[in-house]
């Protein structure tokens, strides 16, 4: 784990909420066994034989001008070659700095900006009421982390297969107490429904995979589990929360004292036969 942030300026903390997810990209494809991961000056890409997005990524891209329209097609050649829809993430530190134009003119469609938002969690309040009912448990065991990937598809309707891939990956990387990745799951009268997980790197406290079932929703427990987990990161010493929000997630988020910091440019290529 990286030293803790302790420069809140904007460009710093803009900075560690890139290099957080960068790195917690390359623990996560890492760790599952059929990917193959590139950690190249130029950019962080993986691919894989999983007809899924999230799986075939690209980011931290660096590029020469010159150099653009060449590696844009290379990644679809990629894709196109396992038959499998690729996804790259732009941001603040992405070169050029108008590269999602010519995404889009290669064929990948924008299909999210979000925002990357950070939050001073030494000022959080000491408690926030939790839903009656509600447990929060560390995932500390294989049965345990089969119920959490179970409860992060269904909080975000993803198919089966992608439940198996993050079993996969947190098998890979495990509980050990030492690790910077720690994940969550929420019990409400018994029945697991939301999940989160905390990834402590490039010195701020990530937070990620904020899910709630359907039928436990509008209950307060996405705002429960994002706060006992920047809870977890004060405690380890940490000043800053970063995340990177849905459109449903953002008001939560905000009402915990996050602001936005940038826009996260998501872009979406798929061969035609993947469809």
């Amino acid at each position: 784990m990286s030293e803790i942030l302790r420069d809140i300026s904007r460009p710093a903390v803009e900075r560690a909420i890139e290099d957080n997810l960068f790195a917690l990209f390359h623990l996560m494809m890492h760790n599952l066994s059929q990917a193959e991961v590139h950690d190249e000056p130029e950019m962080l890409w993986t691919i894989t034989n999983i007809p899924y997005p999230l799986f075939n990524m690209v980011l931290r891209a660096q590029l020469l001008p010159d150099a653009v329209d060449a590696a844009i097609e290379t990644a679809k050649a990629r894709g196109k070659s396992r038959n499998v829809p690729m996804f790259w993430w732009t941001g603040p530190a992405t070169r050029p700095s108008n590269l999602g134009t010519t995404l889009e003119a290669h064929g990948f469609t924008q299909i999210g900006n979000e925002p990357g938002m950070a939050v001073d969690i030494q000022t959080l309040p000491e408690n926030i009421p939790a839903p009656s009912g509600l447990t929060i448990e560390q995932v500390k065991d294989i049965e345990t982390l089969k119920k959490w990937c179970g409860v992060y598809a269904a909080g975000f309707g993803l198919p089966d297969f992608v439940a198996d891939a993050f079993f996969s990956m947190g098998e890979g990387i495990g509980f050990d107490a030492g690790l910077p990745f720690y994940s969550y799951i929420g019990w409400l009268k018994s029945e697991p429904v939301a999940t989160v997980s905390l990834f402590l790197e490039a010195g701020v406290a990530g937070i990620y995979c904020v899910a709630t079932v359907p039928d436990a929703r509008r209950k307060g427990i996405a705002t429960a589990m994002t706060f006992r987990t920047l809870v977890e990161g004060r405690l380890r010493g940490y000043r800053v929360g970063i995340l990177q929000a849905s459109e449903m997630g953002a008001p939560v988020y905000r009402k915990l004292g996050f602001r936005e910091y940038f826009k996260i440019g998501q872009y979406l290529w798929a061969p035609e036969s993947a469809g």
